[in-house]
């Protein structure tokens, strides 16, 4: 079987960034506004009172201290709380499209590609602007690449899936390099009027060029040992929106249709799941946990993060072993995980060796177990 390589990855950060500060205080604006509204209400038992968010809770409850997003302004308007993004012509460049263009560019400097080495191009995500034409496509086309592109959705695990299929099809001959987009908006399907999830997620977008290892000469290449997918149904994590919900008019703006999760179950029930798929993948491969150099895990909670690392290591991880970034990203989705892959795998030795590792809704979950080459 070829040896396949990570040759490259790249990052589109988008240019506003909002602190917890700032966005608890639009929450709060938020809240004493609706239960002035509703005191009436309030006072006779008809409706709950919201409560309100504060800076404590949101890091002590996820880890985050900032997010990234493509616009601001209207995330932090409490009589609107959600991006305004203005919608683009037919005749442009879609903003996910050009999100991902950005990200892969790098990737593709950072391997030593053209765009002309790349016959295969996946946009995997969490959430597609549009059904069709395929995000995927206009990234080819915008880049000028040959061969052949397609969007994928699983979640938060949309990039290792999206690194694995890519993989395959290079094994298989179907392509002779791979490119591998995630562009995430998740400001997007995010509720602000939520307190127990306002806080979560961020705006980015990541890339990955994979390559027979055997062509992967650059710095920045790590050999794909082995690739290791899981599936199972939850109603735990959940968004409801899609193009059906035009069929019935009268459930779009319900909350269902935006983010929604049950935290506990969740943490309950992904933790083991994620942690007995690392720790068999390592088996399966024959390598002791003890032998990983870094733990890339995708970046939801930093209390999740915390107790993969320990199930996976048997003890506390050490400083940089098991790096974070969602403080200042917050949760980027599928994006997480490449992320912190981006930011700190230049500084390992050849050989070293470490998991990239995502998990959510689905359940899906997805383990990449890579080996530095130079």
């Amino acid at each position: 079987m070829s040896a396949i390589a990570i040759s490259g990855t790249g990052l589109y950060t988008p240019p506003f960034s909002i602190s917890n500060e700032e966005l608890v205080a639009a929450f709060n604006a938020f809240v004493k506004k609706f239960n002035a509204q509703h005191a009436t209400e309030i006072a006779a038992g008809k409706v709950q009172p919201l409560q309100e968010s504060s800076v404590d809770f949101v890091l002590k409850a996820s880890g985050i201290k900032a997010r990234y997003v493509v616009e601001k302004d209207h995330i932090l308007d409490p009589d609107v709380m959600c991006p305004r993004i203005p919608e683009r012509t037919n005749e442009q460049l879609s903003i996910l499209a050009e999100m991902g263009v950005t990200a892969a560019k790098e990737a593709l400097e950072r391997a030593d590609r053209k765009p002309a080495d790349i016959d295969c191009v996946l946009v995997a995500c969490s959430n597609l602007q549009r059904a069709y034409p395929a995000i995927a496509i206009e990234v080819q086309n915008a880049l000028g690449c040959p061969g052949f592109a397609f969007d994928m959705n699983v979640a938060c695990s949309s990039a290792t899936f999206g690194l694995q299929a890519a993989a395959d099809m290079i094994r298989a001959g179907n392509a002779k390099a791979a490119l591998v987009v995630n562009p995430e908006i998740c400001s997007g399907h995010l509720n602000f009027r939520d307190r127990d999830s306002h806080f979560i997620f961020g705006d980015v977008a990541t890339a990955i060029v994979l390559e027979p290892a055997e062509r992967a000469n650059g710095r920045h290449a790590w050999e794909v040992l082995g690739t290791r997918l899981k599936t199972q149904f939850s109603n735990n994590i959940r968004n409801n929106f899609g193009f059906l919900n035009r069929a019935a008019p009268e459930g779009v703006g319900k909350p269902d249709k935006l983010f929604v999760q049950e935290g506990r179950k969740v943490f309950k029930e992904v933790v083991p799941m994620v942690s007995e798929l690392i720790v068999g993948h390592l088996a399966d491969e024959k390598i002791a946990p003890e032998h990983l150099a870094r733990l890339w895990l995708h970046q939801a909670n930093i209390n999740m993060n915390d107790f993969i690392a320990r199930k996976v290591l048997g003890r506390d991880p050490k400083p940089g072993e098991s790096p974070v970034i969602l403080d200042t990203y917050a949760n980027t989705s599928s994006a997480g995980s490449i992320i912190a892959f981006h930011k700190y795998s230049d500084d390992l030795k050849k050989d070293d060796l470490g998991v990239i590792c995502s998990f959510g809704a689905g359940y899906s979950a997805g383990s990449v177990i890579v080996r530095k080459l130079h």
